[in-house]
């Protein structure tokens, strides 16, 4: 018997209506999962309307937060090599190493100087005779509030600058002498009168070269043996030419005061006489001069006081000037 014709499957056939809204559609026309993206046409129903659901609104999907087309692939970390690590360990040690001798370089360094406050008063005040304007060291006016003979007012004006100069012939040799353990860089001197233009007064500063020590042993050495008060240690005096001060050499003398500075690397001097230029045989330092039962001519006149009183007051400037340099009290 020949065999029976095949025949096609039947297809079936396609509803007259469409299924109800509720009734979800077959597993091939289901809309994808939410975030799919399809690109191509939309679904149709086989013998249906293009869209079923065309009377509704479109469901539209929320873009993804981050688009793959934007996303940037990282980089894989790579391992750390033992090299590179044994490396940055050593850095460190050395890092280390080098912060720790510095810290303790600068400790020695701080403790290598038992006052480091005077060494900057000392590098200050030994170049003050040239950094320093002459008006500053040895101001034109000087006051002298409760200076004189009981407590009276004293006013100095300045008659002449002497030009910076050595020791050799400024100063008598023997007080040259006294003071050469502490060396003589520069020495200024002025020259002053008082008010009433009838004493003059000379007020210098000498520049030594010493140190610390040198200073201290130096002004030790003045106090203990009173070398301040011996007329052959007297300073000079510097006369100027036309003024009061004209007839100002060494036999006009009468009183004097010298103080050795420990702070900075200065001795301050000072010596009065009479304007008249008179000649004084019997010189009394000041610290004699100024005492209450002196009945010498420089005492009686007060020359004791000018003398004193200038050198404290230059000296004090000087201590002014090296603290506003130096930042820290003298």
């Amino acid at each position: 018997m020949p065999p029976a014709p095949s025949h096609p499957a039947p297809t079936p056939a396609a509803p007259a209506f469409p299924p109800h809204p509720g009734t979800p559609p077959p597993a091939a026309t289901r809309r994808r999962p939410v975030g799919a993206v399809d690109l191509g046409a939309p679904p149709s129903w086989p013998g249906g309307p293009a869209d079923p659901y065309a009377h509704r609104p479109p469901y539209l999907h929320p873009p993804a937060e981050t688009p793959a087309e934007t996303t940037t692939r990282l980089r894989p970390v790579r391992p750390r090599h033992p090299f590179r690590t044994a490396a940055a360990a050593v850095c460190v040690v050395l890092g280390l190493g080098l912060i720790g001798g510095a810290a303790t370089g600068s400790w020695l360094i701080s403790d290598s100087s038992a006052d480091p406050a005077a060494h900057s008063a000392y590098t200050v005040g030994r170049a003050a005779w040239h950094s320093v304007p002459v008006d500053t060291l040895f101001p034109r006016t000087i006051k002298g509030d409760g200076a004189g003979p009981g407590g009276s007012d004293r006013v100095w004006t300045r008659l002449a600058v002497a030009p910076d100069s050595g020791c050799t012939t400024a100063l008598d040799p023997l007080l040259l002498k006294a003071l050469r353990p502490a060396g003589c860089a520069r020495l200024l001197r002025a020259t002053y009168t008082d008010a009433t233009s009838s004493s003059v007064t000379t007020v210098g500063l000498l520049f030594t070269e010493g140190d610390t020590d040198a200073m201290r042993a130096l002004s030790t050495r003045f106090t203990d043996q009173h070398l301040d008060g011996r007329a052959d240690l007297m300073p000079r005096a510097y006369p100027v030419e036309n003024t009061p001060a004209a007839g100002f050499g060494d036999r006009q003398r009468a009183s004097w005061t010298v103080h050795v500075l420990a702070e900075v690397p200065v001795v301050v001097f000072a010596v009065s006489g009479f304007a008249d230029g008179r000649t004084v045989t019997a010189p009394q330092p000041a610290a004699k001069a100024m005492a209450a039962n002196a009945t010498t001519a420089a005492a009686q006149a007060g020359l004791g006081h000018e003398a004193k009183g200038l050198a404290d007051r230059v000296e004090r400037g000087l201590r002014r000037t090296v603290t506003d340099h130096t930042g820290k009290p003298e």
